[in-house]
């Protein structure tokens, strides 16, 4: 999972909203496996009645992990209270605003110019994200569990 983090995130920790830090070694998580060989890897944080989803990577696209892993987190949280599932993402990552609006995510907030602080973090981070997009702001979706 580290390496997985490192070559994703660029380092062994993602920043989250006002600048909180998420190390791998203090998230929870799931493993997606077919014949037995890793295809995603969803990790999350729980704090109160609220859970955040830190990270999700699909290794091998078209088989459905990152579905698969969505729901047996909303499952998982929802059996221990949790009420309300989080995640940030950036604003150039329109898959993963796709994705999640998709499974009834809905746009809570937008960070303005939060990467500029990530950045201080993490400086190898580029100014140009996917699609050409200018890498600048966090997005926040949530999802009511009932």
């Amino acid at each position: 999972m580290r390496n997985l983090w490192i070559e994703s995130w660029s380092a062994p920790f993602v920043v989250s909203k006002e600048g909180q830090i998420h190390h791998i070694d203090d998230v929870e998580g799931f493993i997606a496996e077919k014949e037995g060989k890793p295809i995603g890897l969803i990790t999350y944080m729980i704090t109160n009645a609220e859970c955040e989803v830190t990270s999700i990577n699909s290794l091998e696209e078209g088989f459905g992990a990152g579905i698969s892993l969505m729901n047996r987190l909303e499952e998982s949280v929802k059996d221990v209270g949790c009420i309300r599932l989080w995640v940030m993402t950036t604003n150039d990552n329109l898959n993963a605003l796709r994705f999640y609006q998709k499974r009834g995510y809905r746009l809570v907030a937008i960070h303005r110019d939060a990467m500029t602080y990530v950045r201080k973090l993490k400086p190898d981070l580029p100014l140009i994200g996917m699609d050409d997009i200018p890498l600048r702001d966090m997005i926040e979706l949530e999802k009511i569990l009932s």
